[in-house]
């Protein structure tokens, strides 16, 4: 009888139940509404990053208002907040350029980088009898990023980490320009960095954001035939470590 009767009074009154979770749901829907908002501002200002990377020149609000397929004065809003952030500039035309906000961030994920390509480096250092590196693009230039040494010989090349060279001179930076073409291919130089100095080196492909190259430099000629796959077996080590 209890229980017929709380049936009935559930019954009685459809639309107690019914209130609270309309009222509930006003919230909720809300909520997804501002979340659904914000990854898209978020894409938006992604997005914006890129299109003023990949532009040499810099971009107009106009220019990457057309290319995004938004209003200017959603793009202004997006480069008040980047610029903020130090991630956007505006030069002295007033196009968009990238800021050094993102150099600070770089410099945060270079040891995330070497720490993941050291065990290719270092196999590749002691199969090759030679010092490996990973070199990677920084403002325009190629950046040693990590070097390692091989352990069994008697002479080898000290090469610094940080070191810096033209992308369009040596092994490595040749590489890289390489990868930029999407050719995987081996490269190999004979004293254009260093006098007495011969390198091997192939792009590192497929991990996004990402332009480098790993390769070997030796005070002696290096087997190409020998040491290439070895090189290219590394890079692919390193793609799937980042990756």
């Amino acid at each position: 009888m209890d229980a017929t009767a709380r049936s009935g009074g559930s019954g009685d009154t459809p639309a107690n139940p019914t209130a609270p979770a309309d009222a509930a749901s006003g919230p909720v829907d809300a909520a997804a509404g501002r979340s659904g908002e914000t990854s898209q501002t978020l894409d938006r200002g992604l997005r914006l990053l890129h299109l003023v990377a990949d532009a040499s020149g810099g971009l107009t609000v106009t220019e990457a208002a057309n290319q995004l397929g938004i209003g200017r004065a959603a793009v202004y809003r997006l480069v008040s907040a980047l610029t903020g952030h130090g991630m956007l500039r505006r030069d002295g035309d007033g196009r968009l350029r990238l800021g050094a906000g993102l150099l600070h961030l770089a410099r945060r994920a270079q040891p995330l980088l070497a720490e993941g390509a050291l065990p290719a480096l270092r196999r590749l250092a002691e199969q090759a009898g030679a010092t490996a590196h990973l070199t990677v693009v920084e403002g325009g230039e190629g950046v040693a990023l990590a070097v390692v040494e091989p352990s069994w010989t008697s002479f080898h090349v000290a090469y610094r980490a940080g070191a810096r060279h033209p992308l369009d001179r040596g092994a490595a930076g040749r590489a890289i320009l390489a990868g930029r073409a999407g050719v995987a291919e081996l490269v190999s130089s004979s004293g254009e960095l260093q006098a007495g100095a011969y390198g091997v080196a192939a792009p590192v492909l497929g991990v996004p954001g990402l332009e480098a190259s790993v390769g070997v430099v030796a005070l002696a000629p290096l087997d190409v035939d020998t040491i290439g796959p070895q090189v290219q077996a590394a890079a692919r080590a390193i793609t799937t470590a980042l990756s």
